[in-house]
Formats: structure tokens, C-alpha cells, sequence
């Protein structure tokens, strides 16, 4: 027989409505209210939208160029997603917010099995509030998708190799889903490969005694291997197939950019982003705060749990380890490398936080960082409105939001108000209860306010919409040393004449091209590449956006250029 549902007058079924609830209100507010900003989402959108368009789903390009920095799944699920609902506002973020969701399941869910119902939530609040959590969940970048796919392979891998009270395997089911999840996230980002560290603690763990058996002599052991093969193939064997059959050099690159030189070669060379070896402690000090908070309390208590041998513990802690000293190695780091630790690290906090939430210390940080959030952002918010700090001086030049500074300034101090009223409220009492209800409202006030106001000029759709009342309905326009949101955010069919071609070339093919018909021809050219013999007296100048210069040049004013 199915079991009986709780009603919802339970408590512990109002705990659960209510986690999911708040999660879908911080990660879903906005959805649908602003555009692609860069440095990455522009880029992708663009890629999904060209992939619509044209109705080659393999292999993907950046205006007419073949784009190999990344496999297609990501792109993929933007475009699925354009096709259900018609809107690319919607469908560029959707995956983004299913994936931060199916991410917070999977802790959730290994929380309640591993340990308590209760614990579960909590390791779901000490994820859904890690600062970094939030914030990438909230932007169209592959991160969210593959801290999923890592997740899920952890999942299915715990599931598997755990045996304790309330988790009993072997699951060759779960053990096959850990495998193909990884596979999933080897072809949405090659790091996806990292779910599988996983089986190096779990094997270190059933060698040693501990409740944690791998069952490599059993001959399903192959079937995770299996799966992997399979579900990486769904993607790179058409891809090959299709590459071989192209007789164009291009394709040849496309495949050994996207194999060898995005992968193994990003990460035993890295060619940017060189930042010092302890790069990820300073991240995650500072990125997963308030939750990394808990850590001076956390730590003593992981050590007495290990003394007893619970591979509860041992093997989240252990992967969490790994996966730093794996992103520590290169040279070249960027912040959000370290996010598909934070999942594991939230699982093993789980059951200690209902202890550590009762110490005093634990109480005074809670507070202490509620305290100093709010402050910050309302002090912040009172110079922006009332005074013409530097901070906002740069802040508004480069982004060219002269017109949205007061409205900017407002928002954020009403963001800083509502953080002190949380406070007032709840903070000596129920200092948890204030730092969710500030953050809460920090990202909601994000979502419906702030986002809308950056907008037109941080997605460009402000210069895009003023380039195409300039030059009018039917003139053609051109782009030199563009970017994606220049090209996704056009009004009109545009040409363009090459993203990786050096700024001079493009410049040159782009007055060439300006000739053939200079009375209805315009180009929209990045500053730093417009060329010395164009008369910068007939030029249309139109300010910075994206914090970069531009300026339309009709056909008169490239007359001297031969």
C-alpha cells in the first residue's frame, strides 16, 4: 500500500512547504524581468538562439563562427526551453533555476536518508543561503548545471556505497545514475568528471573497515562504467559523426578545441585567470558566508564524528577536500570553479547545525553578519541618494545609468532598511530567523528591482534599441569588435564580420563591406578599433555600455578610408 500523504496542518510537513516555498521565491524572483548581461550569458543565449534559428543543434556558433569553447547541453536546454514558452527572458534562466532546485533536492533528499527529515532542511538552508549558491543560481551560466549533474552523481554514488541504519545497499540503480550523471556534467562541462573522485574516499573507506562497501567483485560494478559511456556518447558520437562527414578545416579545429584544448590543456596550462594556491580559501571565506560561519564550531564536532568512524561524514568531507586540491593545482582560477563543493560541504553541516544553532557563538555571528549586511547596504544606499561617492561616480560612468542612479540608490537603501527591521525584529531572539528573512529579501529585492534597472544597460538592450532609432527602420547595420549582447540584442539582421579576427581586420572587412552601399550602411564600432582615417566629426558617439565605448559611423564618415 502507498503510504498516507501528511496533511499540511503537520509541522513537519509545513517545515518541508515551507523550505521549497522560500527556495522557489529567492531563485525565482526576476525570471523573465531582465536580459542576458555579460561576461557569459550573452554568449550562451546567443548560442541557443542561432541554434533555433538555423536547426544545427551539434554544432554551435557565435555569429558565423564555430563556438568550441563549451559542449552544447547547456545551449540545448535554453533552446528546449525557448521552444516550450516563446521567451527568451524566460527560457535563458530557466535552466539555471531548474537546476539550482534539483541540486537543493538532491541535499535534501540524502539529508532525510542519511539522517533525519530535519536535517535534510537544515543542510538545504545552509546551501540555499551560501552567498555563492544564490547568486550563480540566479545567472545563466553553465555553473548551476553542472554543480547538478555533480550533485546527482553524488547522490547516486552515496546512495550506493553507504550501509548504515537508514541507507542500505548496494543500489545498482542509484550507482548507475551517480555515472551517467557525471557523464552529463563531462559533456555540459568537462569538470564533471569530478563526481566520480567520490569512489577515492569510499574506497579508502571499505578497505579500512568502515560501513561503506563499493562491491567492485561483483560483476554490476561495470554497469556504472557502462552508463557513463552511454550517456557521454549522447552528445559526442553524433558530434564526431558529424564533424568527419564536414570536409571544411574548421570542423577539425572545432573537435580538437573542444577535446583537447578546453579540457586537459585548460587545466595543465591555463592561459588566464592566474590567481595564487590558497585563491579557494579566500573564496570560500568570503563567498559561502553566512554559512561557512559555522565552520570554527563544525570543525571539532567532524573530528569526533570521524573518531567514531561514520562515513556519513568521511565521505562528503573527503570529496569536499579533493575537489580543492584538484581547482587549486592550475594556475588559472576563477571563483565559481570551487561551487560543486559547496553541496557536500552543506550535507555534512546538516546534522550538526541544530547543535551548533543553540551555542552563543553561533547566535552572535548569525547576528553579526546580519547586522553588518544591512548596515553596509543601507549606509551604502543613504551616500548614493544623498551624496556622489567615488564608488557610484565609476559605478554609473561605466555603465552609462545616469538616469537610473536615484532609483538605484533607493532600492538599495530599502534593501538595508529591510535588513535592520529584520533585525529589530527577530535578531536577538531568532538571529537565524533574521539572516534568512534578510537575505530573502536581499535577493527577492534583487530580482524585481534591481535587475530591472541594471538592465538596458548591463544586457546592452539600451544601446541596441538606441542604435536602431538612430539609423532607422530600414538601414543596415555592421558590427566591429563586437560583443555577443551587441549581436543578440540588434533589432534587425546585422552583419558582422568575424568575433576572434583581430580588431583591424574586422574594421577593414567591415568598411569594405560599408562601401557596397554607404548611404544606407551604418557601423556600430567599439571604440578602441575604430580607424584612423574615419572623420570622427561625421560619427554619432553613444557613450559606454557594458563599460566599453561606441560610436555609429555612417557611410559619409569613412569617405577618406580606401
Amino acid at each position: 500500500m502507498l503510504p498516507t500523504p501528511r496533511p499540511l496542518t503537520d509541522p513537519r510537513s509545513r517545515d518541508t512547504w515551507l523550505f521549497w516555498i522560500i527556495a522557489l521565491l529567492v531563485l525565482g524572483a526576476g525570471l523573465g524581468l531582465r536580459d542576458p548581461w555579460p561576461a557569459d550569458e550573452p554568449r550562451f543565449t546567443l548560442v541557443a538562439k542561432q541554434m533555433v534559428e538555423s536547426g544545427d543543434w551539434l554544432f554551435p556558433h557565435r555569429g558565423h563562427e564555430l563556438y568550441s569553447d563549451k559542449p552544447p547541453v547547456f545551449m540545448w536546454l535554453q533552446a528546449i526551453a525557448y521552444t516550450i514558452f516563446g521567451n527568451w527572458r524566460v527560457a535563458f534562466l530557466l535552466p539555471s533555476l531548474l537546476a539550482a532546485l534539483g541540486t537543493l533536492w538532491c541535499v535534501v533528499d540524502l539529508g532525510k536518508r542519511l539522517w533525519t527529515r530535519r536535517v535534510g532542511l537544515y543542510a538545504g538552508y545552509a546551501l540555499l543561503f551560501a552567498l555563492q549558491f544564490t547568486w550563480q543560481a540566479k545567472k545563466a551560466q553553465i555553473d548551476p548545471l553542472v554543480v547538478f549533474w555533480i550533485t546527482l552523481g553524488n547522490y547516486g554514488l552515496l546512495r550506493h556505497v553507504l550501509q548504515t541504519a537508514r541507507n542500505q545497499g548496494p543500489n545498482w540503480p542509484m550507482w548507475m545514475l551517480g555515472w551517467a550523471a557525471a557523464a552529463l556534467g563531462v559533456i555540459s562541462k568537462g569538470v564533471g568528471i569530478l563526481a566520480l573522485l567520490m569512489l577515492v574516499p569510499a574506497g579508502f573507506a571499505s578497505l579500512r573497515g568502515w560501513n561503506v562497501k563499493v562491491h567492485v567483485r561483483d560483476a554490476r560494478f561495470w554497469l556504472g562504467p557502462l552508463a557513463f559511456v552511454l550517456a557521454a556518447c549522447v552528445w559526442l558520437v553524433p558530434m564526431l559523426i558529424a564533424a568527419i562527414g564536414h570536409t571544411g578545416p574548421e570542423y577539425r579545429a572545432y573537435v580538437d578545441d573542444i577535446l583537447l584544448r578546453q579540457t586537459a590543456k585548460r587545466y595543465g596550462a591555463s592561459w588566464d585567470h592566474g590567481q595564487p594556491l590558497w585563491y579557494f580559501l579566500e573564496v570560500m571565506a568570503t563567498m559561502w558566508l553566512p554559512t561557512v560561519l559555522a565552520l570554527p564550531w563544525a570543525i571539532p564536532a567532524w573530528r569526533r564524528r570521524l573518531r567514531r568512524r561514520d562515513p556519513r561524514y568521511l565521505l562528503p568531507l573527503a570529496w569536499w577536500a579533493l575537489v580543492i586540491v584538484f581547482f587549486s593545482i592550475p594556475s588559472g582560477k576563477r571563483d565559481m570553479y570551487i561551487l560543486p563543493a559547496l553541496p557536500m560541504m552543506a550535507l555534512a553541516l546538516g546534522p550538526l547545525l541544530p547543535g551548533l544553532m543553540r551555542k552563543v557563538g553561533v547566535r552572535r555571528a548569525a547576528f553579526g553578519f546580519t547586522a553588518v549586511f544591512s548596515i553596509a547596504m543601507l549606509l551604502g544606499g543613504l551616500a548614493m541618494w544623498f551624496g556622489d561617492p567615488g564608488f557610484e561616480r565609476r559605478f554609473v560612468e561605466e555603465r552609462g545609468l545616469e538616469a537610473e542612479s536615484t532609483a538605484l540608490a533607493m532600492c538599495i537603501t530599502a534593501v538595508g532598511v529591510w535588513g535592520v527591521l529584520c533585525l529589530l525584529f527577530a535578531g536577538r531572539r531568532r538571529p537565524f530567523a533574521a539572516t534568512v528573512a534578510m537575505l530573502s529579501g536581499v535577493w527577492v529585492a534583487f530580482g524585481l528591482m534591481l535587475a530591472p534597472l541594471l538592465n538596458d544597460s548591463s544586457s546592452a538592450r539600451g544601446l541596441m534599441t538606441d542604435v536602431g532609432r538612430r539609423i532607422g527602420p530600414d538601414a543596415e547595420l555592421g558590427l566591429v569588435a563586437w560583443r555577443e549582447q551587441n549581436l543578440l540584442m540588434a533589432d534587425r539582421r546585422v552583419a558582422e564580420f568575424g568575433f576572434k579576427v583581430d580588431f583591424d581586420e574586422q574594421m577593414q572587412r567591415g568598411l569594405r563591406w560599408q562601401r557596397e552601399a554607404p548611404t544606407r550602411r551604418w557601423l556600430l564600432v567599439q571604440d578602441v578599433a575604430l580607424a584612423p582615417c574615419i572623420d570622427a566629426s561625421r560619427t554619432q558617439h553613444l557613450g559606454n555600455a557594458n563599460r566599453r565605448g561606441w560610436t555609429l559611423v555612417p557611410g559619409d564618415a569613412a569617405t577618406g578610408c580606401r
